[in-house]
């Protein structure tokens, strides 16, 4: 493909068959697997990459287990480590535009968002690289005279990093950089439909590894599908699995993890519900409802796809809601003025569609969108208009369901316990918000609700200092935050005895 085609150059190694990193070298498949990349705006091919088989991922696992065994990685100092995600955020910052376009090319999402998730991740790295060289344990009084006692926390060892589509270079670097920081070495598999910004993020990471003189397998990358992802998980010598996607994947990540009682975390996404009291400012309230439920097309884990509206709000809230719904600008990614960008492929706005469609079999009401655009400059992309569904129930599959896409359902409540019941009647609980100006009830309905993230008057800002994870079928364990580096790390209890004697327990 001549670089002249893309709207940015797609530097080595995303041009040719070397792209697994394995063992500190750019290497191809064992085999002959090969993957197309494609754009979602106009399905055009942008990069072909190496498709890792079985083999490369044991290859790559093995690579990682020796250079933890080896030490000066897993054992060196925190500094150490915080020196490299450092030095490995810099350099993101430098390529900053690069890799925004990287990323827009490969998901479909606007040049802005993919600014934003560039800065994101570099906050990420940095703050894992300072929350770690301060991660010294902590004393324990014992009450014994000549006992001291520490707990210690030390690297899991290698550890399985597999990744989503819809933001792959924010959701490698939550895992990436607390792995590293903890001294893990790391095995990490992006979705393999969205592999650009994690190939080249590791091209960095590579040379800010090879400058701290670390092992050539600490930091090692496959790429491929389903396969691939359980050959890690079910991996002997894998010690942790962490795995964000969907639940059908997440359980049999799970399973595979089993045999060998490995650690595992989950981020399973959501069904997020966005409650709006009768004292909201509906202006504003309507604002957050549209950017809840339609950034980056809706494919977001944390995506407010519920709507649960105070039924005396319904018809004026619910008409400004479809308005503006349908004034959202679709397009390129690159081009000014677009609000939002496609679906990532076919097959996936295909299941939004029939995800619709059953709605308004099972009686829910269109009041914007639920078709794909017009537009001829649209025609070649996997676009579909931002959906409203008006009369939904909470037994509808569309509102149990996580659907993943531009789609917004509305359900009716008549005071707070009502809402509260609605909200948390879903098997997942990952996120939501409440918009009320009563201060007190804002506390009190966010206190509860079954959600590992709640917002009041606001949706979607997070920061890397607080975790990010689910209730219930959301997902296990914690991202970010001091918990996010926890997941990466073993808890040891170390005792000393200053000055030892014979106890004579026994006699003899």
């Amino acid at each position: 493909m001549p670089l002249s085609d893309s709207p940015t150059p797609l530097p080595r190694p995303l041009l040719d068959d070397s792209t697994l990193l394995i063992g500190g070298a750019w290497s191809a498949p064992e085999g002959s697997g090969r993957r197309e990349i494609v754009n979602p705006f106009d399905a055009s091919v942008i990069a072909t990459v190496a498709e890792a088989s079985a083999a490369d991922a044991d290859r790559a696992v093995r690579a990682a287990r020796s250079a933890f065994e080896e030490g000066s990685w897993s054992r060196a100092p925190r500094t150490h480590r915080a020196e490299v995600l450092t030095g490995l955020a810099d350099s993101l910052q430098e390529h900053r535009e690069e890799f925004a376009r990287l990323e827009t090319l490969d998901t479909g999402k606007t040049l802005a968002e993919s600014r934003f998730d560039v800065d994101d991740t570099t906050a990420v790295l940095r703050y894992y690289a300072a929350l770690s060289t301060t991660d010294a344990g902590r004393t324990v009084d014992t009450g014994r005279p000549g006992a001291q006692s520490r707990v210690v926390h030390e690297p899991v060892g290698v550890c399985a990093l597999i990744t989503p589509w819809n933001y792959p270079l924010l959701q490698i670097s939550w895992k990436l950089a607390p792995a590293l920081a903890a001294g893990n070495t790391v095995v990490a598999k992006p979705s393999e439909l969205t592999p650009l910004t994690t190939i080249r993020l590791f091209e960095l990471l590579h040379e800010q590894l090879e400058k701290a003189g670390a092992p050539g397998g600490t930091a090692n990358l496959v790429l491929g599908g389903g396969a691939v992802g359980a050959a890690l998980a079910g991996h002997p010598e894998v010690d942790l699995v962490s795995f964000t996607g969907g639940g059908v994947s997440g359980r049999a990540v799970m399973r595979a993890a089993a045999d060998t009682v490995k650690k595992v975390a989950l981020e399973l996404g959501g069904k997020n519900p966005n409650i709006v009291f009768g004292d909201a400012d509906l202006d504003t309230a309507v604002d957050f409802a549209l950017t809840a439920a339609f950034l980056h097309s809706g494919q977001v884990c944390s995506a407010g796809s519920r709507l649960l509206l105070h039924r005396g709000l319904h018809a004026e809230f619910t008409a400004e809601l479809a308005r503006r719904a349908e004034l959202i600008r679709l397009g390129d990614g690159f081009a000014k003025g677009t609000e939002s960008g496609p679906l990532i492929s076919a097959e996936h706005r295909e299941k939004v569609e029939r995800h619709v469609a059953g709605a308004l079999a099972e009686g829910a009401v269109l009041r914007a969108g639920g078709t794909r655009p017009t537009e001829p400059e649209l025609q070649a992309g996997f676009f579909l208009r931002p959906t409203v569904l008006d009369g939904c129930r909470a037994d509808m599959a569309v509102v149990r369901e996580e659907v993943f896409g531009p789609v917004l359902t509305i359900e009716l409540f008549d005071d707070e316990d009502e809402a509260v019941a609605l909200a948390n009647d879903t098997p997942y609980g990952l996120a939501g918000a409440v918009w009320t100006r009563d201060t007190a009830r804002g506390e009190r309905v966010a206190a509860r609700l079954r959600l590992g993230t709640v917002w009041i008057n606001d949706y979607h800002p997070y920061v890397p200092q607080a975790e990010w994870g689910g209730f219930k079928q959301s997902g296990t364990g914690r991202e970010l935050g001091p918990s996010g580096l926890r997941e990466y790390q073993e808890t040891k209890h170390v005792w000393r005895t200053l000055d030892p004697v014979p106890q004579r327990w026994f006699a003899g």
